[in-house]
This record gives C-alpha cells, sequence and structure tokens, in this order.
C-alpha cells in the first residue's frame, strides 16, 4: 500500500503531465490560428523608396510583437506563389509590385480567393509599360498620371469617419513630407471603390519642380471588392515620425486581418 508521501508525489506527476499536454495543445493552437502578415519589398529600386520599404518592417514587427501576430519579409518576389502563401492572412507590397507573370498569377490567384493585401506608394504605380491591366482594375481603375515634387508634407482631408481604418486620426491632419500621386481616371469614379482620406485642396497648389495644382488626389481607399487598402504614403525617411498616421496604419493593419477571420 502507498504511503501518504508516495500518493503526493505522484498527484503531483500527474499534474505535471497533464499540464505539459494542455501547454502543448495551447501552444499548437496559438501557432495554427496566429495571424501571418508577409511584407514584399526591393532593395534595388529608387533609394527613398528603399528607406521607407526599411523602416516599414522595423514598424510592423514592433506592431506584430506588440499585438501578437507573426511578421516576415522577403525581398525575393519569387516568394509570391501559392506555397508560400499557404497559411498568410495579408500581404504587404512596401514599395514595389511582381514584374514576372507566375508572381502575378499567383497573387491574383490568392486575391480572388479571400487573401489580404496593403500597398504602399509605389506598390501601386503603373502605366502604359505596365501590362498588367488585372491590376489596373484591382485597384479600382486607378492609372498613375503624375506627382509632385519634391516630397512635401500636406494636410489630408478624411472622407469616412465611419471606418475603423480612420477611427484614431482627426478629420484633418498633416502628413509627413511625401511624394503624392495623381491617378486618372480617379478611383472614385469607380462604384466599388471606397475613398478614405484625400488630399486636401487648400494644398494646391503643391510642388516646387513637378507641381500638383489642383483636382481630386485621393490617398488612401478601398476596393470593396477585395480585402485590400492602399495607402499613397511611403517615399523617404519621414513617413513613420507622425503618431497621428501610424495609427492609420495600425488600424488598417488590425481590419484587414480581422476580416480574415
Amino acid at each position: 500500500m502507498k504511503s501518504k508521501a508516495s500518493r503526493i508525489i505522484e498527484t503531483k506527476r500527474q499534474w505535471v503531465v497533464l499540464l505539459a499536454i494542455l501547454g502543448f495543445f495551447l501552444t499548437t493552437n496559438a501557432q495554427q490560428t496566429a495571424n501571418h502578415v508577409l511584407a514584399f519589398y526591393s532593395p534595388g529600386v529608387e533609394r527613398d523608396h528603399v528607406i521607407f520599404a526599411e523602416q516599414a518592417v522595423k514598424f510592423f514587427a514592433a506592431e506584430a510583437r506588440a499585438h501578437g501576430f507573426e511578421f516576415s519579409s522577403t525581398t525575393d518576389w519569387n516568394n509570391l506563389n501559392a506555397t508560400k502563401l499557404q497559411g498568410v492572412q495579408l500581404i504587404l507590397w512596401l514599395n514595389d509590385s511582381p514584374h514576372t507573370p507566375s508572381q502575378r498569377a499567383a497573387f491574383k490567384n490568392y486575391m480572388e480567393h479571400g487573401g489580404g493585401w496593403m500597398g504602399f506608394h509605389a506598390a501601386a504605380y503603373n502605366d502604359e509599360s505596365t501590362g498588367w491591366p488585372w491590376f489596373v482594375n484591382f485597384l479600382g481603375g486607378a492609372v498613375f498620371y503624375g506627382n509632385n515634387w519634391p516630397p512635401l508634407p500636406a494636410l489630408l482631408d478624411v472622407d469616412d469617419r465611419s471606418s475603423p481604418v480612420t477611427r484614431r486620426v482627426l478629420p484633418h491632419f498633416m502628413s509627413p513630407a511625401n511624394e503624392w500621386y495623381i491617378w486618372k481616371p480617379s478611383p472614385r469614379a469607380n462604384p466599388t471603390v471606397k475613398v478614405l482620406i484625400t488630399l486636401a485642396r487648400t494644398n494646391y497648389p503643391i510642388g516646387l519642380k513637378d507641381t500638383i495644382e489642383g483636382g481630386d488626389v485621393p490617398v488612401v481607399w478601398s476596393n470593396t471588392r477585395y480585402r485590400m487598402i492602399y495607402v499613397n504614403m511611403g517615399h523617404g525617411n519621414e513617413i513613420f515620425n507622425s503618431g497621428e498616421q501610424n495609427r492609420l496604419f495600425e488600424d488598417a493593419l488590425e481590419l484587414l486581418l480581422r476580416q480574415s477571420r
């Protein structure tokens, strides 16, 4: 017959085993359900776009640590394939876009089957040489038309105060120095596009060498046919200097991840 001490020791051992098993399943479940964000960028593009991308990687890595999602980045656009995208809830394009047919086909398939995308600045650049009509439609029909130069700070107007993306920013706020893109046609003309933020008309004319004289210049929008948000900010080393704007990035990311569930 076991002594009382032996029974206590055995009970403790059983609890240790049970806790270890429970911890294993909890860890496994957390690993299976954790959101994974994968950022793509190119190191050989315009230097100011590379600087932004490098800062963005640090910013989103810190966000991942703070909010409990997985974050990784790559400069190899060949990772834009079905195998690598398994288990990825959101893709970030920081300063470029795919250029090969296979990369583009993988992205199209990913997005048309519920994938998520957040693109910055040059990630949406397209002109007659791009040769990717699907991507133009994905952007809501927006085609790059021009920009101001040099990069300058600008006042932005929030179009939709009810959006989770804009809930923590002021109705009008200053954005750090950036190169602002003009789109023709404006994505606002597309009925599936929801414009969230626009370049305020009080900025005009903006630029010195190249000037935006006026007109409708959306800078943050979503094509509601997809789980996507485009953000025009992304040029140079000042983009993350605004806590106000950083909250916009955080909330856009959080919304896109939440929509994946």
